[in-house]
């Protein structure tokens, strides 16, 4: 049997459609889903009305509510429910220590065309030892489905793909394994797309000689093949779509993110005790896409 699947909570909107999005994970790698509730984490803009009640009985029925309502959509689905008396970030961490992943949940910014990854949840990101998604409110099920005729998401139909970003300066084994293996559970495609941009001192013969930029775009798609050819040996029946792109890589996983189910992106470990160093393009996608998106540590 797969690691347990856990998922963080607060009481927000936000968490709760992350404890939903993890339900479904754990169903999908036929894993027991554990909730964890730091019973201190308060983050803004969710907190119990002042004088409403003690924040200690909040506190208890966060879970006790959560687990309810997953177990009415669930029922066949093992979950446990876990308060924790300890700082969120080191409670988080240390759950998702033997997680086969950790979900949490990030709010929208109205009028901004972003998103928030509050400090709790970055913090986790930026020092989880296993992968770590963030859903945003209002995620549900349908919306990871392609659409009908109609426009409207059904359940009946397939996943969409799941998207990959990868860097063939530092391709990871952990990145692209976990992308593979989601897409196999989902039992859809794989897109994957590399970001490039042309070196300084070619952009003036690039000018020059329109064939060079051709040549070297052939070159770095050849790399990505590559890459990727032991991985499509693996999971023969993924369907793998492949693409190199000069410009950023943020900008066209972003883009593209609008029609997958995951977005997958990896976060080097650098082995610093402290700060949120989750590298520009992963903090650029958390930043900028609704999808759910999957954060995979490696070396």
């Amino acid at each position: 049997m797969s690691r347990t699947v856990v998922a963080g909570l607060d009481g927000s909107p936000e968490s709760l459609a992350a404890a939903e999005w993890a339900a479904r994970e754990a169903e999908r790698h036929d894993a027991p889903l554990r909730l964890v509730h730091a019973w201190d984490w308060q983050p803004l803009p969710y907190t119990p009305p002042a004088g409403a009640e003690p924040h200690r009985h909040w506190a208890e029925r966060v879970p006790r509510e959560a687990t309810e309502k997953l177990r009415r959509h669930h029922p066949d689905l093992k979950i446990d429910a876990e308060q924790v008396n300890q700082q969120p970030v080191d409670a988080l961490l240390a759950a998702a220590a033997d997680a086969e992943v950790l979900v949490l949940g990030s709010r929208g910014l109205s009028g901004i065309g972003g998103f928030l990854v509050g400090s709790v949840a970055l913090s986790v990101v930026a020092h989880a030892t296993r992968p770590v998604v963030l859903v945003r409110a209002g995620e549900q099920e349908q919306d990871e489905h392609l659409r009908d005729a109609s426009g409207r998401p059904s359940t009946s139909s397939p996943y969409r793909d799941v998207l990959l970003g990868l860097d063939l300066a530092r391709p990871s084994d952990a990145v692209i394994e976990f992308a593979f293996d989601a897409a196999l559970r989902r039992a859809t495609g794989l897109h994957v797309i590399h970001g490039w941009i042309l070196p300084p001192y070619y952009y003036y013969g690039a000018a020059i000689d329109p064939g060079l930029s051709a040549e070297l775009a052939e070159q770095e798609t050849g790399r990505l093949d590559e890459a990727l050819r032991p991985w499509r040996e693996k999971y023969p029946t993924v369907q793998v779509t492949a693409r190199a792109r000069v410009s950023p890589a943020a900008d066209h996983l972003i883009h593209a993110a609008a029609d997958a189910s995951l977005v997958v992106v990896g976060r080097r470990n650098r082995g610093v005790p402290i700060g949120t160093h989750i590298g520009p393009v992963t903090h650029a996608v958390l930043h900028h896409t609704a999808t759910p998106v999957a954060v995979v540590p490696h070396d």
